[in-house]
């Protein structure tokens, strides 16, 4: 298992207390953070995990802390459990979000790290996932003291210096509309058969996108909005910074093709 994999079995269930959420299509019922969801067991684990999306919390099916869940629980705060020392309970579940955000720069620092086309930037990568992985380590007092912001915009910078270079393998005089959709609003968007190969697809809302058989290769999906798109047989061989959880927002079949680094959802296959 990757370390920015969850590992539930090592977490103190901290994601199902410490976020809130409200009634919603993502969610049965409104929760308040820092209350345990009336689907937490004791034992840490969700009483409703194997059957999630049909009991109304597909909300929790997208949710990923790349690894913070364990993180905090077993380093962070040594194995100490907020249920039996309810005084670290609060400072506990405000220390998650902080250190889900390093453990997702972590883990777009290391893909980068082995992509060939960012070797001449190697060493700054080399020295952004070390000072990451540095402020994961810190105790959590200074994790709540951390300006997260300033260390994102450079960790943003080295991004997107790779994402440049694989993007500059295709040959393809696109740019004007890579710009053009760069943060853009593309909900419910017509792009069937669309050739994005190489796009730079930052943060783009492509909700009910219809992407079937899209060619996504080498595009960059950072933060790319992909809840309900139609990924049917698309293509995202060779795409970077896309996340299992953003897969797992999305629709498609097995005619889509995928990078090694994400796996096809259970409810793809249905």
């Amino acid at each position: 298992m990757s370390k920015f994999a969850a590992d539930c079995d090592k977490c103190f269930g901290l994601c199902c207390v410490a976020l809130p959420f409200a009634k919603s299509a993502d969610f049965a019922f409104d929760k308040d953070g820092g209350t345990p969801c009336r689907n937490l067991r004791a034992d840490n684990r969700c009483g409703i995990h194997q059957n999630l999306r049909n009991s109304g919390f597909r909300g929790c099916t997208v949710y990923e802390c790349f690894g913070a869940g364990q993180k905090v629980s077993q380093v962070t705060y040594n194995g100490e459990h907020w249920r039996e020392n309810p005084s670290i309970a609060k400072e506990m579940f405000d220390v998650l979000p902080i250190m889900q955000q390093l453990h997702e720069m972590l883990c777009f620092l290391e893909e980068a790290l082995r992509l060939k086309e960012a070797q001449p930037i190697h060493k700054e990568l080399q020295q952004a996932a070390a000072e990451t992985e540095r402020l994961t380590n810190l105790s959590p007092k200074d994790l709540l003291d951390l300006h997260v912001p300033a260390h994102r915009a450079w960790v943003n910078e080295l991004l997107l210096k790779t994402s440049e270079r694989v993007r500059a393998n295709v040959k393809k005089d696109h740019d004007k509309q890579s710009k053009a959709m760069r943060g853009k609003d593309l909900i419910g968007a017509k792009l069937r058969g669309a050739d994005l190969r190489g796009a730079n697809l930052r943060g783009v809302f492509l909700i009910a996108a219809d992407l079937r058989d899209a060619d996504l290769r080498m595009a960059d999906l950072i933060g790319a909005d992909l809840r309900d798109a139609d990924l049917r047989g698309a293509d995202l061989r060779g795409s970077i910074f896309l996340t299992q959880a953003q897969i797992n927002s999305a629709n498609g079949n097995i005619h889509t093709q995928l990078p090694p680094s994400v796996s096809f959802p259970k409810h793809w296959l249905h």
